[in-house]
């Protein structure tokens, strides 16, 4: 958690303060958080050894199979930032709006030899399948690397399941946060930062 506390200032920011939980209670959670910075993009989080495992993902993720979207690595968050929303403030890292796009328990789906990988190692080998339970976003999503070292390369794909649909785009049809119900631009205003 030394990246994350790195690169924050905790007198300014209100985000959560790292500090490593056991786990979150019961399943894992996954979080997804639409992040207004200095681009606009999605960060998707995974529960994985009482950390967030996390990417950014510029385009947000898709319930179209056919669409890969690229996810590109980020340092891991404490467990309490699967409940931040706010105004990170000018200045500090990442600064912009964050809301709680979508939040729920996930399986981890990945399996070999007929067995279930641990997350961490399937996340340390490239390829981690999980089963999302979320409020927006249910069904197999699939994170793969492509490429090694400097051309390394994540994917964030839905699998083509029952819960798969080309036709929807949650991520401009659905704005609104699964914890207060805000829009991005209502958490700014009510943040003082609008």
């Amino acid at each position: 958690m030394s990246d994350y506390d790195d690169k924050r200032d905790f007198r300014r920011t209100p985000e959560p303060k790292s500090g490593r939980g056991s786990t979150s209670g019961g399943d894992p959670v996954f979080v997804i958080q639409e992040h207004d910075a200095s681009t606009l993009h999605y960060d998707v989080r995974f529960e994985v050894d009482g950390t967030l495992k996390s990417w950014a993902v510029p385009k947000g993720p898709s319930t179209d199979p056919c669409e890969k979207r690229l996810a590109i690595p980020t340092e891991d968050h404490p467990l309490a930032y699967a409940d931040f929303e706010g105004v990170i403030p000018e200045g500090e890292y990442g600064a912009g709006t964050v809301l709680v796009w979508d939040k729920g328990p996930y399986e981890n789906i990945t399996e070999k030899d007929g067995k279930t990988v641990p997350a961490a190692r399937a996340i340390a080998n490239g390829h981690f399948l999980v089963w999302l339970k979320g409020r927006k976003l249910t069904g197999g999503y699939a994170l793969q690397r492509t490429g090694e070292g400097k051309d390394a390369r994540w994917l964030l794909v839905k699998m083509d399941d029952a819960e798969a649909d080309a036709r929807r785009n949650p991520v401009s049809t659905e704005p609104r946060s699964v914890l207060s119900g805000r829009t991005r631009d209502e958490i700014a205003r009510e943040e003082g930062e609008g």
